[in-house]
């Protein structure tokens, strides 16, 4: 039995020496040691020794049991020293080399023309108020002088939560809780997102971004409206840009205008841009219609005033001169790493 031992343990310190990776000494491990390796077979097989014999075998079983334990626990750790100095000569650090910068974020544009924007009216002495998404019907609709069979009241425009409760599809509503509350005069902005039922094209989408003005005092007019939004379109699109009035229609203004601006590419000309022109559209506005103001506890004998709203996306795609509204939402880094 020494004999067969001692030919076990030198078959399989061979078989170490020559192996040359580390699942070979795993195998070699199972092979002797596993459950079902030569050692343990021998140890099974012990019923069969006498038992005046058996402490003593025991003991040459657990001997050689050790001392393949050991070897193969050196062999191990010589595989994994090598290895991790192949693994150092691989992963050589030059100190010398200029570190990698972070990719740093920055705003997007929009939030970029949302705070230039908000930056003008605050220098006008206008305060930025903001309010729910999903609203009241009364507030998106009643209280601004749309009745009950308006089209914009259409499932297909509008999207409903129940038929009182729904998504606001401007930010008007935000207005007529300021004048709700009667602290006046007003002088506000209300940005935020507005919802619509529009197909995702390259000047729509069900979600996009509005931002309305409201100023109520006595003795406000038209001429204050036209004054305010000439001075906006100058700090926003250059000293030199010029706008036009349109007669339009706005069921909670009256009068109402469309406003064009003097396009900031070819300074009135007529190019690609405005689609020879000159002009382009910006937003819409008017004199507060005395029945918004009535609803909102307002006397308009008293007090007048006027609204206006534009897009946010529109005042991006003109600043940057972008031809695709969905290039916003893409989340492109390449895109809007240029901005």
């Amino acid at each position: 039995m020494q004999e067969k031992l001692k030919a076990i343990v030198n078959d399989a310190l061979e078989k170490m020496k020559a192996a040359d990776q580390l699942d070979t000494l795993n195998d070699i491990k199972v092979a002797y040691l596993g459950k079902k390796g030569e050692l343990t077979e021998i140890l099974k097989s012990m019923k069969e020794v006498s038992p005046e014999d058996r402490p003593k075998v025991g003991q040459l079983v657990n001997e050689a049991r050790t001392v393949l334990e050991e070897k193969l626990e050196e062999a191990k750790k010589g595989f994994l020293s090598k290895i991790k100095e192949e693994q150092i000569k691989k992963e050589t650090i030059d100190v010398t080399l200029p570190a990698k910068r972070p990719h740093m974020g920055h705003r997007h544009p929009n939030n970029i023309a949302l705070e230039e924007v908000e930056r003008i009216f605050v220098g006008m002495g206008y305060e930025v108020v903001e309010g729910p998404e999903v609203e009241y019907d009364y507030y998106n609709f009643e209280a601004l002088n749309i009745p009950a069979n308006h089209p914009a009241k259409d499932e297909q425009d509008t999207f409903y939560v129940n038929s009182n409760i729904l998504l606001r599809t401007q930010t008007s509503p935000v207005q007529v809780r300021v004048m709700e509350e009667g602290k006046l005069p007003i002088r506000m902005i209300a940005p935020g997102r507005v919802f619509r039922s529009d197909e995702v094209d390259a000047t729509h989408s069900p979600c996009f971004n509005q931002i309305e003005g409201l100023v109520i005092d006595k003795n406000i007019t038209f001429a204050d409206l036209k004054g305010t939004l000439a001075e906006f379109a100058k700090q926003l699109f250059g000293e030199g840009t010029k706008v036009k009035f349109r007669p339009h229609h706005f069921p909670f203004t009256e009068p109402s205008a469309e406003v064009d601006v003097t396009c900031f590419k070819c300074g009135g000309d007529g190019c690609r841009f405005c689609k020879g022109t000159g002009w382009i559209e910006i937003l819409g506005c008017g004199m507060v219609h005395p029945n918004v103001l009535k609803m909102s506890g307002i006397d308009p004998e008293e007090y007048t005033g006027f609204a206006f709203g534009v897009g946010l996306e529109r005042i991006t795609l003109l600043k940057y001169e972008i031809d695709d509204m969905r290039l916003l939402y893409e989340n492109d880094i390449r895109f809007l790493k240029q901005f």
